[in-house]
């Protein structure tokens, strides 16, 4: 399900294998919450970008339309018209971000909708069966995401909890997956890291999970706001106790340099909303840093986001153009600039996965990881 194949440093190139097709990493995941990404961009969309893995999202399709909805239309892969590999988070993070509308006990989370303030149950069972329905080739562990900072006395604590619901979702996952007429029968899952910000929590969490059968191994509950170098030293200190025959996935994270910096301490799946989120509000990624294409400057500005760049909207469209859309308010400014950032997105890692291929990715790395972060 996994060889890595070239390695340098800790980066590491690799291939995954799944129910649906054939990965090449390091990646980033294109986040279409609810089954499409936010900004008019379809299914058909990702295949001309270039993605290869689309996320969905547990908490937000279980609400609406419903699990049980997918699975009677055949699964995700056939509700939205994909048919490569699909991650579905466990709803962990987005039940956990309700702070003041959920209890937590050993058996699970009762939290009250964000649409009608309904209550709703969701403990490692349900969160299995929901993405079980929902016929993904990749299912996240349900934990809990603490907030940063929080203090040791709970975190300690919800680790143990987070490492009893991960043995919870990996019988009932087993379970799931032996029944006739489950919707991916070759669904994989991947367990989660948790700790905080303390290295002894989250390297001993690691090296309990390590030894329970999962496919995949993650590290949530970072990039929620802890400094970008207590992201990295968490990494570094939790990196080497990962099974180095199993994918690395660092959740929700991030910037085109946070990406560069996570591959070189050996991470191979990437995803995050900022690159659809920030081209949604007008800022654009380009290979010599980020651009606001809403700047008076762009008016008549004849060449495109990037001249580099082979996406839709730097194939036909100007700058000046763009930025014409966003003063309109026209919906086609959103969905040009979205489909530019996530193509640069996978072009990023293509060109880190080349550069490892070649031998060069500390290059690449001294090139890029500063020059990708500043803003132009």
């Amino acid at each position: 399900m996994f060889e890595v194949v070239k390695i340098e440093g800790r980066a590491r190139r690799g291939v995954f294998t799944c129910a649906h097709g054939t990965v090449q990493t390091p990646v980033f995941m294109n986040v279409g919450t609810q089954g499409a990404i936010k900004g008019a961009v379809s299914a058909h969309d990702l295949k001309e970008i270039g993605c290869q893995v689309e996320l969905s999202n547990t908490y937000h399709l279980h609400l609406r339309p419903g699990d049980d909805v997918v699975r009677a239309m055949g699964g995700l892969h056939k509700f939205m018209d994909w048919d490569g590999p699909i991650l579905t988070d466990s709803g962990g993070f987005q039940v956990f971000s309700l702070s003041g509308l959920r209890k937590i006990t050993e058996e699970g989370v009762t939290f009250a909708s964000h649409i009608d303030g309904r209550r709703v149950f969701m403990g490692p069972e349900e969160s299995m069966r929901i993405q079980s329905n929902l016929g993904s080739d990749i299912a996240m562990a349900f934990d809990e995401c603490v907030e940063n900072p929080s203090t040791r006395e709970y975190v300690k604590p919800s680790c143990e909890r987070t490492y009893r619901w991960l043995e919870r979702c990996i019988t009932e996952h087993q379970r799931l997956n032996s029944l006739p007429g489950t919707v991916n029968p070759g669904q994989q899952l991947f367990g989660i890291n948790q700790g905080g910000v303390y290295p002894e929590l989250r390297v001993w969490h690691m090296q309990e999970i390590a030894k329970l059968p999962c496919d995949g191994y993650a590290i949530g509950g970072l990039a929620v706001g802890e400094p970008t170098q207590t992201m990295y030293d968490i990494i570094d200190a939790v990196e080497p106790h990962m099974p180095a025959d199993k994918p690395r996935y660092l959740m929700g994270v991030g910037t085109p340099s946070n990406i560069i910096e996570g591959v070189a301490r050996g991470v191979d799946f990437f995803d995050c909303v900022m690159p659809a989120r920030n081209a949604r509000h007008g800022k654009l990624y380009t290979w010599e840093g980020a651009i606001n294409i809403k700047n008076e400057k762009y008016k008549l500005d004849e060449s495109p986001v990037d001249p580099t760049c082979g996406c839709p909207a730097c194939r036909s469209f100007s700058r000046a153009y763009l930025r014409h859309l966003f003063a309109a308010g026209e919906m086609l400014a959103m969905r040009l600039a979205v489909l530019h950032n996530l193509h640069f997105y996978n072009e990023l890692m293509e060109r880190i996965r080349a550069s490892l291929e070649n031998g060069t990715f500390e290059v690449f790395r001294a090139e890029y990881s500063t020059k990708l972060a500043r803003k132009l």
